[in-house]
């Protein structure tokens, strides 16, 4: 399953424990209709690959839907569901087209076909 959008919000990794457990959470904002901010946890070692994205890149994320369940000390039952990532991939979007190079100009295309109007054309169309 994955979910696709913006990155609104990327916070720093969070350890909890003894045991060393790491979390860290992005933020992403959907492109829908009725966009939404949705919480995409990613742990343990899948924390470090957030370390190359930043807030406003379109990007899909492969995603597990975790649940659980809890009892308070009342006895109390609880379930809580968890959105937990892992893997990220940048989308392509219109801001990255300056990164393409330019066409040039037309009349650079004449120029070329000027030159080998000297050639014989023995193509057979």
């Amino acid at each position: 399953m994955d979910i696709s959008g913006k990155i609104k919000l990327i916070n720093e990794t969070k350890e909890y424990g003894n045991n060393g457990f790491r979390k860290r959470e992005v933020v992403i904002t959907t492109e829908e209709q009725y966009p939404q901010d949705l919480l995409v946890e990613f742990v343990q070692d899948k924390c470090d690959i957030l370390n190359s994205f930043q807030v406003g890149q379109s990007v899909k994320i492969d995603i597990n839907l975790r649940g659980r369940e809890w009892e308070s000390p009342q006895g109390e039952i609880k379930y809580f569901n968890s959105i937990q990532g892992w893997r990220i991939e940048k989308l392509f979007s219109e801001d990255e087209n300056s990164e393409i190079p330019p066409v040039p100009p037309a009349e650079a295309f004449q120029a070329a076909d000027e030159l080998n109007q000297d050639e014989p054309d023995d193509l057979p169309f």
